[in-house]
């Protein structure tokens, strides 16, 4: 929990009847202070008073649900009325209490938005430290979203690059659902030869077809009652998405050789590191079963995008090495360290593990050194911009953005930036770009 008040002695009861109850609580006196805590706590719930000075409770749930739109709010004052009541709700507040707190009603709206956000389950949490490492806000928003649609019996899409843990979410998913107690079958649609495909997902009679030798069952009859995640989707051929389609719409599949339809009963996850949008403007993918797959889409972050989580991997992965190989290692040296949090990652998680195994099984002493990384990398130069670099490249960016909505219209570009027209002209001179080159008919 996160509570918020700049009444000392009321945080100080709140904190200590909810650590009375097995939560967990930091304390913010303000607004400002709370945002802070806020991305570093990554807290479950938020309890904020409304009456504040510099920032009132509305104006924190504002920048609260920018960052995590899925963190339920409770808000507390002394000095409610109809009309507050009616704007926190309007803002997505979860309940709206008035000072003296009842601790009984308070109990039972923290336990209730919990629930409703998929907070509120300890095994699956378990089950989630052991395979999600992350101290990333955006991470961590992603989990809580992975928890609260487990519940519903929706089809999921999950995007992400190659190596960033789409089948680790996948199995986020699956601990947090109903049908967590049945099985959780996987499988790469771009790893199994085409002609094998259709055999694979839906099974084959005996003599379907030459080698069909004996009655086999299709993974989806494997994973009746429980998951089926589906990696790669974007990699499958057109006919067999066709097949896929009906399955998802009869629940229902009929083996290859066979004269009857079977009843399933699958949550089907599937995952791409494609852009099926533009495969479907290209008639690679279909568009009727994307929308079928894409019920909800969760992204997963390259490992680029959450940086701060690369000691946090570096070292669960060294441990890890350390127990198969039986080496005395004990640590990555500093520079070596700042190394892999500046490297460039284009495989992600997958790759950093590779990299931590490797330099591993080459050390020959307890402690990293930055030379075996570097080799491991095969990349001695930091990727990670300054911050002058980073901000110049989103400048430049931007303004190219704007002048190509206008049509190279800089009086219209500059309104849309709200600056002046001299002032448009010289950032445009600063970052070396045309306005001109950017007309078109």
């Amino acid at each position: 929990m996160l509570l918020v008040d700049d009444d000392p002695s009321l945080l100080r009861l709140l904190s200590l009847r909810l650590k009375s109850e097995g939560f967990r609580a930091e304390t913010a006196a303000s607004g400002r202070e709370a945002l802070s805590c806020f991305q570093t706590a990554h807290p479950d719930l938020v309890i904020t008073d409304l009456r504040m000075d510099e920032m009132d409770g509305l104006s924190l749930v504002a920048k609260i649900h920018q960052m995590a739109p899925t963190v339920p709010i409770i808000m507390i004052t002394a000095h409610g009325t109809i009309p507050d009541a009616v704007a926190a709700t309007r803002q997505g507040v979860f309940s709206f209490l008035t000072k003296p707190i009842d601790k009984k009603k308070l109990l039972q709206d923290i336990r209730q938005a919990l629930s409703y956000s998929g907070r509120s389950q300890p095994a699956s949490g378990e089950a989630e430290e052991t395979t999600i490492i992350t101290r990333n806000g955006a991470m961590h928003e992603l989990l809580a979203q992975a928890r609260q649609v487990a519940q519903s019996d929706v089809n999921i899409l999950i995007q992400g690059q190659s190596g960033t843990g789409k089948e680790l979410l996948a199995k986020v998913v699956h601990d947090a659902s109903p049908v967590k107690a049945g099985p959780f079958v996987a499988v790469n649609c771009g790893a199994v030869p085409e002609n094998l495909l259709e055999s694979e997902l839906f099974g084959h009679e005996k003599g379907a077809f030459t080698g069909a030798i004996h009655r086999k069952l299709g993974l989806f009859q494997t994973a009746h009652g429980g998951t089926l995640f589906l990696d790669e989707i974007g990699d499958m051929p057109l006919a067999l998405q066709v097949k896929l389609l009906r399955v998802l719409q009869e629940r229902t599949l009929r083996p290859l050789g066979s004269t009857r339809d079977i009843p399933i009963e699958v949550r089907v996850l599937s995952a791409t590191h494609r852009d099926l949008e533009k495969a479907i403007e290209e008639e690679r993918f279909r568009e009727d079963l994307f929308y079928r797959l894409n019920v909800v889409c969760l992204r997963i972050p390259s490992l680029a995008e959450r940086r701060e989580d690369i000691p946090l991997l570096a070292n669960h992965f060294l441990k890890r090495a350390v127990t198969r190989t039986n080496k005395d290692v004990t640590a990555f040296a500093p520079d070596a360290m700042d190394l892999l949090v500046a490297a460039s990652w284009p495989g992600n998680v997958r790759q950093l593990e590779n990299v931590v195994e490797r330099t591993v099984a080459l050390t020959a002493s307890p402690v990293i050194a930055l030379p075996l990384v570097e080799q491991a990398l095969r990349d001695k130069a930091p990727q990670l911009p300054t911050f002058a670099e980073a901000r110049q490249k989103f400048e430049r960016e931007y303004l190219a953005q704007l002048l190509q909505i206008t049509n190279g219209n800089v009086s219209q570009a500059a309104k849309l930036a709200k600056r002046n027209r001299t002032e448009f002209y010289k950032l445009l001179a600063k970052n070396d770009l045309d306005h001109t080159q950017f007309q078109r008919d």
